[in-house]
């Protein structure tokens, strides 16, 4: 009897090792970023994911049986959103699915990183997953996420918003943090949770901003020089890490790939190389990654968009002088330009120049051409350096 309650009592205490071994953390990853980190990108683009060969495989990983995107039941995604402006106004949380991307003017529903991202990460990782997305549209790193160790912002017209969307970021985090189980119902305490990793996808506003010229004595005809846009990344890396309590935290940078990879050169050329600057550093390597966004850019748009604005540009001046008309005259006059420019459109696409505009288009070029193609092919890529730094 004695020998029997002990190999019981040796099972028990066997049982509850092999618990402990194999329980799972649940993994939280953060998504932060501008419009782009949002992300416009319509669900009727997605058939142009799947008519792709080379992205056949990820659209049914996004799609399920019944044609509708699918909802992971092992992902969930706590997002901190803005209006149009960037304006943070509200919080939303759920399953992972479509519809997670930027929250205005919403038509099918959006996409952004996050959707492609978690359903990699679950993927690779076989573990519960956690998105903290922060996003707001328009947004800066000279500004607007200006890192605290960064120093003061010189620019007195901006100072008051120094800073402003960094502390909402850390602000968001800490707050699903200290309660997983208000949006992961699921959370168990006792197996906790890892803040496993963070990606940054960021850019147009501080390439478009006001940083120095390489060489003033050109004005605009020299380069800028985005020197300050590597140092302020670097400090919000430390800062984060910092401000987190968590000094491993890998970090993803999705370096600005508006344009693609043929768009290189200039300014372009210059901030993309800024932007990748800190994960070549000594102090990051291994813990921060590049990912170059610009080779997933959807390149078949840009000759139906070379196309579409050709006709746009011949019927501009007749669109300028039709607008100084007024009454019955004006609305003769557009009504007479709509119907000639629509025909023009017709003859000089093609079939398939048609069915990309309608499939595979949803915004304009600085938003990626709302193209789910290639939000769901950086989601993906964003998941996978985090897995690589891991392991």
């Amino acid at each position: 009897m004695l020998a029997h309650s002990a190999r019981f009592l040796g099972l028990l205490a066997v049982a509850a090792l092999t618990t402990q071994i194999h329980a799972k953390p649940l993994k939280v990853y953060i998504l932060c970023g501008q419009s782009n980190m949002e992300g416009h990108a319509q669900t009727s683009t997605f058939p142009a994911v799947a008519k792709d060969p080379k992205t056949k495989g990820l659209y049914d990983k996004m799609v399920g049986a019944d044609g509708k995107a699918v909802t992971m039941d092992d992902v969930w995604i706590a997002y901190s959103y803005g209006n149009f402006s960037g304006d943070p106004v509200g919080k939303r949380s759920g399953k992972l699915t479509a519809g997670f991307g930027s929250q205005h003017h919403i038509g099918t529903g959006k996409i952004g990183p996050e959707f492609t991202f978690g359903i990699t990460m679950h993927e690779l990782q076989g573990e519960p997953i956690l998105l903290i997305k922060d996003a707001w549209g328009g947004k800066s790193l000279m500004v607007d996420f200006r890192p605290p160790s960064a120093g003061e912002l010189e620019d007195e017209k901006h100072k008051e918003k120094a800073g402003v969307y960094y502390k909402l970021l850390i602000e968001h985090v800490k707050e699903v943090l200290a309660d997983p189980k208000a949006v992961y119902p699921d959370y168990n305490a006792k197996e906790g949770l890892e803040l496993a990793g963070f990606a940054w996808f960021q850019g147009f506003n501080d390439l478009v901003g006001r940083y120095p010229r390489v060489d003033p004595d050109k004005g605009k005809k020299s380069v800028k020089d985005y020197s300050e846009y590597s140092r302020l990344l670097a400090c919000f890396i430390r800062d984060v890490r910092k401000d987190l309590n968590a000094p491993k935290l890998p970090f993803v940078i999705g370096v600005m790939g508006v344009g693609g990879e043929a768009k290189n050169e200039g300014n372009t050329a210059a901030f993309r190389k800024a932007m990748a600057a800190p994960a070549e550093t000594d102090e990051f390597k291994g813990s921060v990654a590049n990912v170059f966004t610009g080779k997933y850019w959807p390149t078949e748009l840009d000759s139906v968009e070379a196309k579409v604005n050709e006709v746009k540009r011949a019927f501009h001046k007749r669109g300028q002088q039709v607008k100084k008309m007024e009454g019955d005259e004006r609305k003769k006059a557009q009504d007479q330009l709509r119907a000639e420019m629509a025909a023009a459109m017709d003859k000089a696409l093609t079939e398939e120049d048609k069915w990309l505009l309608k499939n595979g288009k949803s915004n304009a070029g600085f938003h990626y051409y709302g193209s789910a193609k290639f939000f769901a092919r950086t989601g993906k890529a964003f998941a996978e350096a985090l897995v690589k730094m891991e392991k």
